[in-house]
């Protein structure tokens, strides 16, 4: 299955009413379940695993007020996937940013991690960090905003 196919796939099951979800091709198995809180993704692969690849990936973006997040004002970066969020290229690195810090059109927020693939998320905005909605390794849905983004 092309990767393009795999995150439509994940995303049609994220937005539908289905708890479970399993599909097997070329000895790719995947499965997903999800409840009420949370999604998971799992997948086991009967070939050999050739390892992960780093893809960027355009974010998901809205642009208005972020009232439901609190009182920040700004653009909102969502996920364009379903995953777990990881804030740091590694455990012992920094965060890719923080708040209060300048961003660029284009710069890393942080990653997704998808189906063993990690997803650069990129910020579609230039401005301040405001809020950081998401901590590092939550399970984070399709369209679930991360960050919001407000002006210099």
């Amino acid at each position: 299955m092309e990767f393009e196919n795999l995150v439509k796939l994940i995303q049609a099951v994220s937005e539908s009413e289905l708890t479970r979800f399993s599909y097997e091709e070329n000895g790719v198995s995947i499965s997903m379940k999800k409840d009420k809180k949370q999604k998971l993704v799992t997948i086991n692969n009967v070939a050999e695993n050739t390892g992960a690849a780093l893809l960027p990936l355009p974010s998901v973006a809205s642009t208005g007020t972020a009232t439901e997040h609190g009182n920040s004002e700004g653009n909102t970066v969502k996920s364009p996937l379903v995953g777990t969020f990881y804030s740091a290229p590694d455990p012992e690195s920094e965060p890719f940013v923080k708040v209060g810090d300048y961003v660029s059109k284009g710069q890393v927020l942080g990653i997704v991690e998808a189906m063993k693939l990690m997803n650069e998320i990129e910020s579609d905005y230039e401005g301040v960090v405001k809020e950081i909605l998401v901590s590092n390794e939550d399970v984070i849905e399709f369209g679930q905003p991360l960050f919001i983004i407000g002006e210099k």
